[in-house]
């Protein structure tokens, strides 16, 4: 059995490795020889994501016709490759990518450090802004008061508290996607909507598509539950989807779910366009395939004239490809752990038979919280609050990073919370040491991706502004002059990862 999960063609492997051929060189670099530059392209195209790991390569004959070289030269970069463990073979099935079996690559997210423990550390590890007050107490205050007739019953809601259902099903509806309430079920949170999902759908050893990068607590909840991921490289800058590639996995790997966010992804603040998402919506239809669209920062719309496409689940209005997934956690506050997800009724009557096995049901005094937000306009005022806050935010961290360390790239997103930073060549994990010493926490960027790609990025959420903003900056650019000196390095070279 193969041990790919995706292929990369030749012509698209050549059309990656000329795109490299743009980046300006060092100043005294010296030209290697083509079948070292070969390796080093494909091995730097593996780290950054580009090429997912696990993805089979064309053939060495395919390989050489496209890119106008010797087979030869692909047959020495291919051996090269296998030497240096980024590449693996089977007689028969062919070469796929892989990364060396020893490198300590972090898996897990950032967990968010106690309040207490903070001290002088400025901590970017979580994509989290304090609660927009008053609105917090306010909405707990009303739910206080619309308690009573629940405090009277059993106090299980599996699917959800009616009135909330309701709710969330009458917003999808005005903003152009018939919903009834017997499409919704609320959950614990968006990582409880998505482990129900995952459940469900995709027992242990199914494949999952996932986006590369993609959100580091999903990748992990999913790793935990037995799945299988397949990577699909996201397209460069903030263009964010491309269909060339989905559609290529999920016609050849054929997963059971595939999971992307749509809406200033996480990590890279990408949109997707309409066109992206009817044709994303149109392929898993025809793979068979379900799409779990995760819509946590749809609101977070940073600016002004930024146009919003359709929801996702418009191009799937019975909901029988599309299952979304949304949350208060992103718009409002993480400390509010309500979720939803919105399917075809059959599918939620199944997760809400599910959960008799899981956490049985969401707290009813939160969810009566939300519901007040919602019922009151108070969720409106509060997430013009948070937008206004997290747009400060970016501005004075895109200015301060630019500021500090004018090598580092990035795009500035139109909204959600992060920025993805590609560190002019320092190994993501290395500053994220270096960081820990200097008074900087933030993630590295392997945490985003699937089997250690993504070394040469670090995620910068938009938590802090003004002087902190400024402070934060200053600290990444002395992280970053340790880690180029070797002395964050620890025993590897800081640029090892880079062709």
């Amino acid at each position: 059995m193969a041990q790919w999960t995706s292929a990369v063609g030749a012509a698209q492997l050549a059309r990656l490795l000329r795109s490299q051929q743009e980046r300006p060189a060092g100043p005294g670099t010296r030209r290697p020889p083509a079948y070292r530059a070969l390796a080093d392209g494909v091995r730097l195209l593996v780290l950054e994501g580009r090429v997912p790991v696990a993805a089979r390569l064309p053939a060495e004959r395919e390989l050489a016709l496209a890119l106008s070289v010797s087979r030869t030269t692909v047959a020495a970069a291919y051996e090269a490759l296998r030497t240096e463990g980024f590449l693996e073979s089977r007689r028969g099935a062919g070469s796929w990518t892989a990364v060396p079996a020893g490198n300590p690559l972090p898996a897990r997210g950032l967990e968010p450090l106690p309040p207490e423990a903070l001290g002088s550390m400025i901590d970017l590890g979580t994509a989290a802004l304090p609660a927009p007050e008053p609105w917090l107490t306010r909405a707990v205050r009303g739910a206080l008061e619309e308690l009573p007739p629940y405090a009277h019953t059993h106090g299980d809601y599996p699917a959800g508290l009616p009135a909330l259902r309701q709710m969330i099903a009458d917003r999808y509806t005005a903003r152009g996607v018939p919903t009834m309430p017997e499409q919704i079920m609320v959950t614990t949170g968006a990582m409880g909507a998505i482990d129900a999902i995952c459940h469900l759908f995709a027992g242990r050893g199914e494949r999952i598509a996932v986006e590369s990068p993609s959100y580091a607590n999903i990748l992990q909840l999913m790793r935990e539950a037995g799945a299988r991921l397949v990577p699909v490289a996201m397209a460069d800058g903030l263009a964010g989807w491309d269909m060339d590639r989905w559609r290529q996995v999920l016609r050849e790997a054929a997963p059971r779910l595939a999971y992307v966010v749509a809406d200033f992804h996480n990590p890279t603040g990408a949109l997707a366009d309409e066109d992206r998402r009817r044709r994303l919506v149109d392929a898993a239809r025809s793979a068979g395939t379900v799409l779990v669209v995760d819509e946590t920062m749809s609101e977070l719309h940073l600016d002004e004239d930024v146009e919003l496409p359709r929801r996702v689940c418009a191009f799937d209005p019975a909901g029988s490809t599309v299952i979304t997934v949304g949350s208060a956690s992103k718009a409002f506050w993480a400390g509010m752990r309500i979720g939803w997800v919105r399917a075809a009724p059959d599918v939620i009557r199944s997760l809400v038979a599910a959960r008799a096995y899981a956490d049985l049901g969401t707290p009813v005094l939160e969810q009566l919280a939300v519901n007040w937000l919602l019922t009151t306009g108070g969720w409106e005022e509060a997430v013009g609050m948070r937008r206004d806050q997290a747009r400060e935010n970016r501005d004075a961290l895109v200015a301060a990073v630019r500021r500090e360390l004018p090598g580092w790239e990035f795009d500035v997103p139109r909204g959600g919370l992060t920025l993805w930073v590609r560190t002019g060549g320092l190994s993501g994990s290395r500053l994220a040491e270096a960081g820990e010493r200097v008074g900087v926490r933030v993630p590295s960027g392997p945490r985003f991706g699937v089997d250690g790609a993504f070394e040469g990025y670090v995620r910068l959420p938009f938590t802090v502004g003004g002087a902190l903003a400024d402070e934060a900056a200053a600290r990444l650019a002395a992280a970053a002059r340790l880690v180029e000196s070797g002395a964050g390095a620890g025993s590897e070279s800081p640029r090892t990862f880079v062709a």
